[in-house]
């Protein structure tokens, strides 16, 4: 079996960009400090020393200015990859992501492309509190023309980045802070992981768990501690929720007949909802009733004490879990 080197998260991102960049002079990466030398929490790390400041540029405070920025870039044949710090702050450049980058082929007739890449950072820990941590795919995932991706490890990171920069649909690739320590075999040279394919990370016949982005560390600890009392968890990373791959969990959920979708974001109103909707409406027969587990549809408490509580833990989600199977 070929090994391959182990990179953390934001050391896969980075390898990525200086790929995207070294096969191509049209990719440039944009956004606040990317030119700064610790590189966004590690993820553009040298890209300023290797391409210089016309290809690595740093960018004042506004969200809505480097966006727009992205979007003329992109009119021009430039393929920009454009970072923002926080995703919260992204909510001023919803003008130009909602009424051009997501409506630009469809407004064309299909003649035009913007291949807008934008790095979406959540935060969590560290006194983040509510205007630091919000997860918006849903948001995003609701709009026609975008394409989402929320990589859990960093082969998918790098994968989905490649495979986002070479495109020609905006995409929005959600990173939680949360996964940049993580590790993962990454192959040295360029490689794309195609989007709408979910990848199962644990095999199982008893319950079939859907997870999405910084879920997927929790999810795949919570299987193997039920693992334990004898219930095997089929884990599906759906590596992207727009396109989703609907297919892949209607298959297991086929086999396993129940469903828990763990999603790192508000419980209401959100893609777990959406994958639970169109499982009952494919008439798949569950043994039980599905179960989501989310954050609180509360906002993100400051103190690490309350912020403990907020987010899922290991053995609450386990205990839901084991009541799911054993009725």
């Amino acid at each position: 079996m070929t090994t391959h080197p182990m990179l953390s998260y934001a050391e896969a991102i980075s390898q990525g960009l200086a790929q995207a960049m070294e096969l191509s002079e049209k990719v440039v990466v944009i956004g606040q400090l990317v030119d700064y030398a610790p590189g966004v929490f590690g993820s553009t790390v040298g890209l300023l020393d290797r391409f210089g400041p016309d290809r690595v540029r740093d960018f004042p405070v506004s969200e809505s200015a480097m966006t727009a920025a992205a979007l003329g870039a992109a009119v021009v044949g430039i393929r920009p990859v454009l970072v923002h710090h926080r995703i919260d702050f992204m909510i001023y450049s919803m003008d130009a992501i909602t009424n051009w980058l997501a409506l630009w082929r469809f407004k064309s007739n299909g003649k035009a492309a913007v291949p807008v890449v934008i790095r979406a950072i959540v935060g969590r820990g560290w006194g983040q509190g509510p205007q630091h941590s919000k997860s918006l795919h849903a948001w995003f995932a609701h709009i026609p023309g975008l394409k989402v991706a929320m990589p859990a490890t960093a082969f998918d990171a790098k994968g989905l980045l490649l495979e986002s920069i070479f495109g020609e649909d905006p995409v929005i690739i959600i990173e939680h802070r949360s996964l940049f320590s993580l590790k993962d075999q990454v192959p040295e040279i360029p490689y794309r992981v195609r989007f709408g394919k979910a990848a199962t990370r644990r095999a199982g016949n008893d319950v079939t768990i859907v997870s999405i982005g910084a879920m997927v560390p929790l999810t795949l600890r919570v299987a193997s501690m039920l693992s334990k009392d004898g219930i095997e968890c089929e884990v599906l990373d759906l590596r992207t929720v727009s396109p989703l791959d609907f297919e892949a969990v209607i298959a297991s959920v086929s086999r396993t007949g129940r469903l828990c979708v763990m999603d790192p974001a508000w419980e209401s109103f959100g893609v777990s909802a959406e994958i639970i909707t169109r499982v009952a409406e494919s008439g798949t027969a569950l043994k039980c009733a599905p179960l989501r587990i989310s954050h609180p549809d509360s906002h993100t408490p400051m103190s690490q004490s309350l912020e403990n509580l907020y987010y899922p833990r290991e053995s609450i989600v386990a205990d839901r879990i084991q009541r799911l199977v054993k009725g």
